[in-house]
């Protein structure tokens, strides 16, 4: 069993205190519980289930597998994966990319990198609003900036992918220095994920592959401390 940090403003979770998954072609660190990992004091946050850091060898990938009543989303960061599944899909996902699925009633589906170099992407399920219906399928690409990019809206505000459940998802890039207040209504569940790089908020310090979890307030702000600061902002109901 892990420990339960409080950091400065809520619940940590360390990078390296994730769950680590390894085998000859995948790499999988796993922020909650997940597979044969199961711990219960880190069995998710709030609607927020699974966040899975893997990278994934060229030719390699998770075969056709089923899935039902969750939100899976999945943020490209390096590379490609190419997508198949029972609805009829067969899309390749490029770094840069965002890609929603609706299990809904039953989905079964694959996720190959068929390319000549590695992958990494972040594997992110969200609990539905109502479990069941019609399975969903959407991909779409975003330019990442400065500011707050936004990957998903219940209703597909700003040219977000939609999401069945009210939940937000921003992804930013800031620049070393820069000072980025978070963009989250008041007394909102919130979860931040560092893809990369390393960032201060509000005196709490946070770097690759570290998670925390807290509860929003009006004035809260980041500043990134590296070149490569990489990070995904949810605000969960």
């Amino acid at each position: 069993m892990t420990t339960t940090h409080q950091g400065s403003l809520g619940r940590l979770r360390p990078a390296a205190e994730r769950f680590h998954s390894q085998l000859n072609w995948l790499d999988s660190w796993h922020s909650f519980s997940f597979s044969h990992h199961h711990d219960p004091d880190w069995m998710g946050f709030g609607p927020l289930r699974v966040i899975n850091d893997d990278t994934i060898a060229p030719g390699q990938g998770f075969g056709m597998h089923p899935h039902q009543s969750m939100e899976i989303i999945t943020v490209m960061v390096d590379g490609e994966l190419t997508h198949q599944d029972s609805m009829g899909h067969r899309e390749v996902l490029r770094a840069g990319e965002v890609q929603r699925m609706s299990a809904g009633r039953g989905v079964v589906h694959s996720e190959i990198n068929q390319s000549a170099s590695p992958c990494r992407l972040l594997q992110i399920w969200v609990e539905p609003q109502t479990p069941g219906g019609e399975p969903h399928y959407e991909q779409k690409p975003f330019v990442i900036t400065q500011g707050w990019t936004c990957l998903l809206d219940p209703s597909g505000a700003a040219d977000a992918i939609a999401i069945q459940r009210p939940v937000r998802l921003w992804r930013s890039q800031p620049q070393p220095g820069t000072s980025l207040e978070l963009p989250l209504q008041p007394n909102r569940k919130t979860w931040l994920q560092l893809i990369d790089g390393a960032i201060t908020l509000d005196e709490q310090p946070l770097q690759r592959g570290d998670g925390l979890g807290f509860e929003s307030a009006p004035g809260q702000t980041i500043v990134s401390s590296s070149t490569s600061a990489d990070l995904l902002l949810f605000e969960l109901q």
